[in-house]
């Protein structure tokens, strides 16, 4: 499976928020952008012209995001946050215990991963390790600094 058929695990409320960012993007941000261009290019010299090159750039890179957001949500797979969950999968809720801290994270999609937010993606080093185990179960975890244990605490 390549990645653009990789599905993107995202919340109801995750998936609305793509939806509404690639809204503003093709409208608004399309707009803005082909107005810069339009104007910068009004100045006519092209070879030395900065801000007709900001505005091509910004454009390229406005279209790339488009292009990515419709991906994700043509593959976008909606998690079930009411299930109740006995394996750490993407939705669960877990407490975990490593280093004698105690941590509650939610296993989501990587397009919804803020770990600032106590969010971390499935495809993350801990977000792997956690999936497939149960509350009780002790699983390694490969970190840039080596390997660490977490104890499973609790899944919901």
């Amino acid at each position: 499976m390549n990645n653009l058929e990789k599905p993107v695990y995202v919340s109801a409320d995750g998936l609305k928020k793509l939806q509404a960012e690639l809204e503003e993007l093709r409208t608004t941000k399309r707009t803005e952008v082909a107005e810069r261009i339009h104007a910068a290019m009004e100045f006519g010299d092209f070879t030395e012209n900065s801000e007709l090159e900001q505005a091509k750039n910004d454009q390229a890179f406005l279209e790339g995001r488009i292009m990515t957001l419709e991906q994700m949500i043509k593959n976008a797979q909606i998690i079930d946050e009411k299930t109740k969950h006995d394996l750490v999968e993407v939705g669960s809720h877990v407490t975990v215990e490593a280093d004698g801290q105690r941590e509650k994270y939610v296993i989501v999609g990587s397009a919804e991963a803020s770990p600032a937010e106590g969010k971390i993606s499935n495809e993350s080093p801990v977000g792997r390790a956690l999936q497939g185990h149960r509350a009780g179960e002790t699983v390694k975890v490969s970190v840039p600094a080596g390997t660490m244990e977490m104890k499973i605490l609790a899944v919901s």
